[in-house]
């Protein structure tokens, strides 16, 4: 029996750290790895985020004092800070309502959002798109942003020290933006923004606080094209998220 593809490991890899968490997955990891041939530079085990940001943003910087997403845009659309720059060819800033009461975190850009400089526009981003239909939201009425904003190496999870350089750059855009309600897709989303320790199953369709934001956590679109039988509990997730939009908003 041939062995799978090395992307399809690569994702099923990833779909089982987001639902099993670090510890399970790890085992798992060091027999595929052996197996496939796959490195640690392939398959990165998302460790909790530094609890402190990096030190390259302790001093006030111009982007910092945006007052608007253009200009934040326009200020870090080069950035260098990470070793993600040297194969991107867009800076995935994020799209959408500038004023939306919804916005939609995700990891970070795939192949066709690296190609076209905007996030979720490839087969995930037509599911998010129909998500977001399915409970009354349409797309261009919500904001779409990522954890980080360049595309990882054949789409692996983001290390903790990519991810922390690029989450000010996130929290900015929040704090513009004044969100109502956000929704988290997937783990690393999930770890990234509310500095969670548990599974994916432990946090999905449950209730947090970011800034006095009430943030949801269910399943990311690509894993779901993956994992079809997922798609119910993330209906019942989403389902829960409108409701508590319309008690928050209405």
């Amino acid at each position: 029996m041939k062995p799978a593809p090395r992307k399809k490991v690569i994702e099923a890899l990833k779909d089982q750290q987001n639902i099993f968490g670090d510890y399970l997955f790890e085992e798992k990891l060091q027999s595929l790895q052996k197996k496939y041939e796959l490195t640690s530079e392939v398959v990165e085990v998302v460790h909790e985020p530094i609890e402190e940001t990096i030190s390259l943003f302790e001093d006030t910087e111009a982007w910092q004092n945006s007052k608007t997403l253009d200009e934040l845009n326009n200020l870090i659309k080069n950035c260098t800070k990470c070793d993600l720059h040297k194969n991107r060819n867009n800076f995935v800033f994020g799209s959408g309502n500038p004023n939306a009461k919804v916005m939609v975190i995700g990891e970070g850009p795939g192949a066709e959002e690296d190609k076209q400089g905007l996030p979720f526009v490839g087969r995930a981003g037509q599911l998010l798109t129909d998500i977001l239909k399915a409970i009354k939201f349409e797309r261009d009425e919500v904001y779409i942003s990522n954890i980080v904003k360049c595309r990882p190496p054949e789409n692996r999870t983001p290390l903790p020290e990519e991810m922390e350089t690029c989450i000010p750059y996130l929290k900015k855009q929040i704090s513009l933006i004044q969100p109502k309600m956000i929704l988290c897709l997937g783990l690393t989303a999930a770890k990234g923004l509310l500095r969670k320790k548990e599974s994916l199953t432990a946090l999905r369709g449950k209730f947090f606080e970011y800034e006095g934001i009430k943030v949801m956590v269910t399943f990311h679109p690509a894993a779901l094209l993956r994992n079809p039988n997922w798609k119910r509990d993330c209906w019942e997730d989403v389902k829960k998220f409108r409701k508590m939009y319309d008690e928050i908003v209405k």
